[in-house]
Protein backbone atom coordinates (compact mmCIF):
# COMPACT_ATOMS: atom_id res chain seq x y z
CA UNK A 1 0.00 0.00 0.00
CA UNK A 2 1.66 3.47 -1.01
CA UNK A 3 2.42 5.75 1.68
CA UNK A 4 0.75 8.78 2.30
CA UNK A 5 1.81 11.84 4.26
CA UNK A 6 -0.10 12.83 7.01
CA UNK A 7 -3.47 14.70 6.13
CA UNK A 8 -2.25 17.36 8.96
CA UNK A 9 1.46 17.28 9.40
CA UNK A 10 2.58 17.92 13.12
CA UNK A 11 4.39 21.12 13.04
CA UNK A 12 4.24 21.27 17.10
CA UNK A 13 7.91 22.45 18.61
CA UNK A 14 9.77 19.21 19.40
CA UNK A 15 12.10 18.84 22.36
CA UNK A 16 14.64 17.53 20.53
CA UNK A 17 15.91 18.06 16.28
CA UNK A 18 18.29 14.89 15.76
CA UNK A 19 19.68 15.26 12.10
CA UNK A 20 21.51 12.80 9.88
CA UNK A 21 24.69 14.42 8.79
CA UNK A 22 26.37 12.96 5.70
CA UNK A 23 24.28 13.82 2.74
CA UNK A 24 21.85 15.95 5.07
CA UNK A 25 24.24 18.45 6.21
CA UNK A 26 27.38 17.73 4.00
CA UNK A 27 27.81 18.74 0.27
CA UNK A 28 29.14 15.72 -0.90
CA UNK A 29 29.86 16.98 -4.74
CA UNK A 30 33.73 17.31 -3.63
CA UNK A 31 33.73 13.61 -3.98
CA UNK A 32 33.55 13.52 -7.97
CA UNK A 33 35.97 15.95 -8.25
CA UNK A 34 38.20 14.35 -5.98
CA UNK A 35 37.94 10.52 -7.75
CA UNK A 36 38.58 12.33 -11.03
CA UNK A 37 41.67 13.90 -9.80
CA UNK A 38 42.93 9.90 -8.60
CA UNK A 39 41.97 9.55 -12.54
CA UNK A 40 38.72 7.92 -11.71
CA UNK A 41 35.56 8.90 -13.44
CA UNK A 42 33.43 10.93 -10.89
CA UNK A 43 30.35 9.20 -11.42
CA UNK A 44 31.92 6.54 -9.39
CA UNK A 45 31.24 8.73 -6.38
CA UNK A 46 27.28 7.27 -6.16
CA UNK A 47 28.38 4.00 -6.72
CA UNK A 48 30.27 4.02 -4.18
CA UNK A 49 28.14 5.69 -1.10
CA UNK A 50 25.01 3.12 -2.22
CA UNK A 51 27.79 0.03 -1.59
CA UNK A 52 28.45 1.95 1.95
CA UNK A 53 24.95 1.94 2.82
CA UNK A 54 24.08 -0.78 1.41
CA UNK A 55 27.49 -2.98 2.91
CA UNK A 56 26.83 -0.64 6.60
CA UNK A 57 22.53 -2.07 6.70
CA UNK A 58 24.15 -5.41 5.70
CA UNK A 59 26.93 -5.89 8.66
CA UNK A 60 24.14 -4.59 10.54
CA UNK A 61 21.81 -6.82 10.13
CA UNK A 62 24.06 -9.96 10.64
CA UNK A 63 24.72 -8.56 14.01
CA UNK A 64 28.28 -7.23 13.26
CA UNK A 65 28.38 -3.39 12.76
CA UNK A 66 31.29 -2.05 11.49
CA UNK A 67 33.07 2.01 11.56
CA UNK A 68 31.83 3.88 8.63
CA UNK A 69 35.09 5.02 7.81
CA UNK A 70 36.16 1.36 7.60
CA UNK A 71 33.62 1.10 5.47
CA UNK A 72 34.14 3.58 3.39
CA UNK A 73 37.70 3.02 2.68
CA UNK A 74 37.15 -0.50 1.64
CA UNK A 75 34.73 0.55 -0.51
CA UNK A 76 36.79 2.88 -2.39
CA UNK A 77 39.74 0.29 -2.61
CA UNK A 78 36.94 -2.08 -4.47
CA UNK A 79 35.33 0.84 -6.96
CA UNK A 80 39.25 2.22 -7.14
CA UNK A 81 40.54 -1.78 -8.58
CA UNK A 82 41.08 -1.20 -11.69
CA UNK A 83 40.71 1.78 -12.51
CA UNK A 84 43.64 3.51 -11.19
CA UNK A 85 47.34 2.20 -10.30
CA UNK A 86 47.91 2.80 -6.36
CA UNK A 87 44.44 1.79 -5.34
CA UNK A 88 45.65 2.28 -1.92
CA UNK A 89 47.57 5.79 -2.36
CA UNK A 90 43.89 6.80 -4.21
CA UNK A 91 41.22 5.98 -1.57
CA UNK A 92 44.00 8.01 1.15
CA UNK A 93 43.17 10.74 -1.24
CA UNK A 94 39.39 10.70 -1.78
CA UNK A 95 38.64 9.43 2.24
CA UNK A 96 41.06 12.79 2.92
CA UNK A 97 38.27 14.69 0.95
CA UNK A 98 35.19 12.77 2.00
CA UNK A 99 36.33 13.28 5.54
CA UNK A 100 36.65 17.58 5.06
CA UNK A 101 33.46 18.23 3.02
CA UNK A 102 31.90 21.65 2.68
CA UNK A 103 28.18 22.39 4.44
CA UNK A 104 25.38 22.77 1.87
CA UNK A 105 24.06 26.57 1.96
CA UNK A 106 21.46 26.29 3.96
CA UNK A 107 22.91 24.36 6.49
CA UNK A 108 24.29 27.23 8.71
CA UNK A 109 21.20 29.58 8.86
CA UNK A 110 18.93 26.52 9.24
CA UNK A 111 20.73 25.83 12.41
CA UNK A 112 21.00 28.91 14.07
CA UNK A 113 17.11 29.25 13.02
CA UNK A 114 16.07 26.00 14.79
CA UNK A 115 18.28 26.18 17.73
CA UNK A 116 17.01 29.82 18.31
CA UNK A 117 13.09 28.17 18.32
CA UNK A 118 14.28 26.44 21.48
CA UNK A 119 14.92 22.89 21.06
CA UNK A 120 17.58 20.72 21.74
CA UNK A 121 19.35 20.00 18.34
CA UNK A 122 21.75 17.44 18.26
CA UNK A 123 23.28 14.63 14.72
CA UNK A 124 23.02 11.68 14.65
CA UNK A 125 25.34 9.70 12.50
CA UNK A 126 26.08 6.37 11.51
CA UNK A 127 29.48 8.25 10.88
CA UNK A 128 32.00 9.63 13.77
CA UNK A 129 30.59 12.16 15.87
CA UNK A 130 34.37 14.37 15.48
CA UNK A 131 33.54 14.54 11.46
CA UNK A 132 30.23 15.91 12.17
CA UNK A 133 32.21 18.45 14.26
CA UNK A 134 34.18 19.43 11.90
CA UNK A 135 32.13 19.63 9.09
CA UNK A 136 29.86 22.31 11.60
CA UNK A 137 33.15 24.22 12.98
CA UNK A 138 33.75 24.83 8.92
CA UNK A 139 30.43 25.72 8.44
CA UNK A 140 30.22 27.86 11.45
CA UNK A 141 27.73 26.37 12.65
CA UNK A 142 28.89 24.30 15.69
CA UNK A 143 27.44 26.94 18.39
CA UNK A 144 24.28 25.59 17.77
CA UNK A 145 24.37 21.91 17.78
CA UNK A 146 23.64 21.00 21.49
CA UNK A 147 25.59 17.48 21.16
CA UNK A 148 26.99 15.15 18.63
CA UNK A 149 26.60 11.81 18.30
CA UNK A 150 26.89 8.41 16.66
CA UNK A 151 25.69 5.45 16.19
CA UNK A 152 29.52 4.23 16.59
CA UNK A 153 29.49 5.20 20.46
CA UNK A 154 26.20 2.83 21.12
CA UNK A 155 26.30 -0.95 22.40
CA UNK A 156 26.53 -2.63 19.44
CA UNK A 157 27.48 -0.14 16.75
CA UNK A 158 23.92 -0.42 14.72
CA UNK A 159 23.74 1.77 11.98
CA UNK A 160 20.67 3.44 11.20
CA UNK A 161 17.84 2.86 10.54
CA UNK A 162 18.36 0.00 12.95
CA UNK A 163 16.03 0.48 15.93
CA UNK A 164 18.69 0.55 18.50
CA UNK A 165 20.54 3.47 16.43
CA UNK A 166 17.40 5.85 17.07
CA UNK A 167 17.19 4.39 20.48
CA UNK A 168 21.03 5.71 21.25
CA UNK A 169 19.92 9.17 20.31
CA UNK A 170 16.76 9.18 22.77
CA UNK A 171 18.74 7.49 25.38
CA UNK A 172 21.42 10.28 25.25
CA UNK A 173 19.40 13.26 25.25
CA UNK A 174 16.34 11.74 27.48
CA UNK A 175 13.40 12.02 25.28
CA UNK A 176 10.89 10.07 24.33
CA UNK A 177 10.21 9.32 20.77
CA UNK A 178 7.09 11.66 19.79
CA UNK A 179 9.07 14.72 21.25
CA UNK A 180 11.88 13.87 19.30
CA UNK A 181 11.92 15.04 15.15
CA UNK A 182 14.59 13.55 13.16
CA UNK A 183 15.68 15.20 9.73
CA UNK A 184 17.22 13.60 6.66
CA UNK A 185 17.74 13.37 3.18
CA UNK A 186 17.04 9.98 3.29
CA UNK A 187 13.99 8.08 2.91
CA UNK A 188 15.27 5.37 4.73
CA UNK A 189 16.49 7.23 7.56
CA UNK A 190 12.61 8.54 7.90
CA UNK A 191 11.21 5.36 7.59
CA UNK A 192 13.69 4.36 9.99
CA UNK A 193 13.15 6.89 12.80
CA UNK A 194 8.82 6.72 11.76
CA UNK A 195 8.76 2.78 12.53
CA UNK A 196 10.89 3.72 15.97
CA UNK A 197 8.14 6.27 16.85
CA UNK A 198 9.84 9.75 16.14
CA UNK A 199 8.51 12.76 14.08
CA UNK A 200 10.08 12.86 10.87
CA UNK A 201 11.04 15.49 8.21
CA UNK A 202 12.58 14.93 4.76
CA UNK A 203 14.93 17.63 3.40
CA UNK A 204 14.51 17.42 -0.26
CA UNK A 205 16.41 19.81 -1.96
CA UNK A 206 16.51 18.04 -5.48
CA UNK A 207 12.81 18.13 -5.95
CA UNK A 208 12.32 13.84 -5.97
CA UNK A 209 9.85 11.65 -5.65
CA UNK A 210 9.46 9.92 -1.90
CA UNK A 211 9.25 5.89 -2.65
CA UNK A 212 6.20 5.14 -1.97
CA UNK A 213 7.24 1.51 -0.37
CA UNK A 214 7.73 3.20 2.79
CA UNK A 215 6.83 5.43 5.87
CA UNK A 216 6.10 9.31 4.78
CA UNK A 217 7.46 11.85 6.65
CA UNK A 218 5.58 13.76 8.91
CA UNK A 219 7.27 16.95 7.25
CA UNK A 220 8.44 17.60 3.37
CA UNK A 221 10.95 20.61 2.92
CA UNK A 222 13.35 21.69 0.56
CA UNK A 223 16.12 23.09 3.68
CA UNK A 224 16.80 23.72 6.76
CA UNK A 225 15.85 27.09 6.34
CA UNK A 226 12.15 25.95 5.28
CA UNK A 227 12.19 23.51 8.22
CA UNK A 228 12.73 26.36 10.80
CA UNK A 229 10.02 28.24 9.22
CA UNK A 230 7.71 25.34 9.47
CA UNK A 231 8.22 24.76 12.87
CA UNK A 232 8.48 28.49 13.69
CA UNK A 233 5.16 29.68 12.19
Amino acid sequence: MPATAPSSPDTTLPELVLLDVNETLSDTAPVAAALEEVGAPGHLATTWFAGVLRDGFARTAAGAAAPFADVARGGLRAVLEGEVDDVDAAADRVMHAFLRLPAHADVAPGLAALHALGPRVATLSNGAAEVAGALLERAGARAHVDLLLSVEDAPGGAWKPAAAAYAHGLAATGVAPGRALLVAVHPWDVDGAARAGLRTAWVDRAGRTYPDHLLAPDLTVPSLTALAERLGA
